[in-house]
Parts: C-alpha cells; sequence; structure tokens
C-alpha cells in the first residue's frame, strides 16, 4: 500500500467512527452523507491493503482498490433494489392515512428539538394541530402543525423515528396562491420518486437543515410567484388526507404505481416507479440530491 494513504488510514477509521457516534445522536441526512463516502472509500482501501499483506490476488494496489470500489456500488445497489421491492410489496402504504394525535407524545423532549418549538414560538407560529400516520409495525409518523400569524404558511414539523431510537426532524411548508397553486418548500430526505399534481410547485433542499433558512427560502420563492398567498381555510387533517389521495391517483394514473387490481400480485410499485426510487436514493444517500419529477 503506498505510504501517504498509510499515513490517512488510521486518522481517517477514528473520523469515520466519532462520525458514526456524532450521528447516532443527532440522526443527521447532512452527516450521513460524508460517512457513506468515507466508509465505501475505506472500506476500498483496506481491502486492497489487505490483498498485498496476505497476496491473495496479484494486481497493483489500485486496480484491487478501483475493483472493490465498485464492487461495494453493485453490492448496495442490489440491496437498495431488493428494499424497494420488498417495500413495493409490504402492507406498508405509500400514502398513509393521518389521523389527530391525542396522546401526548406529540414532541419529543430532546434538547435540540424543544429549541425548535422555542424558535417557532419566537417568530410568530402559532401551533395549529397533532397528526400521526402509521407506517406499519407499530412505527408511527408524528406531525406537529403550525401556521404564521396571518394563516398564509402552513409548516408540518415530521419526527421521522430511525432505527437505532434517533429522531430525525423534517419540515415542510405549503402556502396557496390565489391562482389555485401551492408552493411547498421542504427539506426531506426520503426518496419519493412518484408524481406531484401539476399545481404544485414543490421545492425539495435535503441539505437545508436548519428551520430559519428552510423559512427563509420558502417566502423569497413566494416573492417572485407573481400572485397572493391565500389563508388556509380547511384544517390541516382535512388537507393533508385529501392531498394523500389525490397523490396516489394521480401516481396510479402516471404508472407510478400499479392499479388496485394488481398490486396484490405485482406490488404497489411498478418497475418504473421502483427504478425512479432507487435512483433518487442514490442521489439523496450520497449527494444529497432530491429527484424533479412533475
Amino acid at each position: 500500500m503506498p505510504e501517504t494513504l498509510s499515513l490517512f488510514l488510521a486518522p481517517s477509521v477514528a473520523v469515520l467512527l466519532l462520525l458514526l457516534y456524532i450521528n447516532l445522536r443527532v440522526a443527521s441526512p447532512v452527516l450521513a452523507i460524508p460517512i457513506r463516502w468515507l466508509r465505501w472509500v475505506l472500506f476500498a482501501i483496506i481491502a486492497a491493503q489487505s490483498n498485498e499483506q496476505f497476496a491473495l490476488i496479484d494486481r497493483p494496489f489500485w486496480v484491487v482498490a478501483l475493483a472493490v470500489f465498485l464492487l461495494w456500488f453493485l453490492l448496495e445497489s442490489g440491496f437498495n433494489w431488493l428494499k424497494v421491492s420488498a417495500i413495493s410489496l409490504s402492507p406498508m402504504p405509500l400514502f398513509p392515512r393521518y389521523v389527530v394525535n391525542s396522546g401526548g407524545d406529540e414532541w419529543p423532549t430532546q434538547q435540540r428539538l424543544l429549541r425548535v418549538r422555542d424558535w417557532l414560538r419566537g417568530h410568530g407560529f402559532v401551533h395549529v394541530q397533532a397528526l400521526k400516520a402509521e407506517l406499519g409495525g407499530g412505527i408511527w409518523l408524528r406531525t406537529s402543525v403550525y401556521q404564521n400569524q396571518d394563516n398564509t404558511e402552513r409548516l408540518h414539523v415530521l419526527f421521522v423515528p430511525q432505527e437505532n431510537g434517533a429522531i430525525t426532524v423534517c419540515y415542510s411548508l405549503a402556502t396557496q396562491l390565489g391562482d389555485a397553486r401551492r408552493y411547498v418548500t421542504d427539506n426531506l430526505y426520503i426518496p419519493f420518486g412518484g408524481f406531484y399534481p401539476e399545481s404544485w410547485q414543490v421545492e425539495r433542499s435535503p441539505w437545508r437543515r436548519r428551520l430559519a433558512g428552510l423559512v427563509a427560502r420558502h417566502r423569497a420563492r413566494l416573492a417572485r410567484a407573481g400572485a397572493p398567498a391565500q389563508a388556509w381555510e380547511i384544517s390541516p387533517i382535512d388537507d393533508i388526507n385529501q392531498q394523500q389521495q389525490h397523490m396516489e391517483m394521480i401516481n396510479t394514473e402516471l404508472g407510478y404505481l400499479q392499479p388496485q387490481a394488481e398490486r396484490e400480485e405485482f406490488g404497489k410499485i411498478t418497475p418504473e416507479g421502483r427504478f425512479r426510487i432507487w435512483k433518487e436514493a442514490w442521489l439523496l444517500d450520497y449527494l444529497g440530491i432530491a429527484g424533479r419529477y412533475r
């Protein structure tokens, strides 16, 4: 193994372990991106180093490292494809129905999340409703809905549970305009791959994790929209469930979802839809780029 790489291997492994430890606590999608890249590169380098030590394959270091790098890509691609297929065949709803959350567990008590609530109160956002949707297996997606003082901006604060028990917080801002368009600005990092209604103007920014920055971006978009914002009249739960039903209908018509009669045999998502999710998952995991589908 080249000496220059040997000098950086141990510190790189230490940095990776430190980042993993930090992200177990904060569950940051942004921090997860360098973790994935570092893990991928280190795996290739360590495999090439092991090959040199044990003389398993008579090839130069860089050839083995590149081959292992590509092998990782193939293995993770196959694993991601299996995950998408499993979601398609599972009973987990892609557009779950929300119910009012009256259990008192709406807002996690972690200090970093309590500071978000304090920011909302300090900047004129008023709590409107607490909602939740079952994702399957007793896992619930909890959402707290806020509106600004003139009721033109509706903010959904989503608490996404992780396998290790940590919670990732995401935000989605929505405003209705006088010309029937809906402007949506969010920082969701979960691949969608489907289609939005034509009247929706959606911007997804997974890199923008600070709520203040996302609110400023949403308002900048509205300032260029060319139509006045309208106050929300429909309740959050009625609006979100209507939109979930509408989204499922649109995505079935456009070939992202299978027709209802064929879902039991072929799964919920069409082959084209699975590919779109698979591709967007790669873009999000390694570049933080969300797909732009109409």
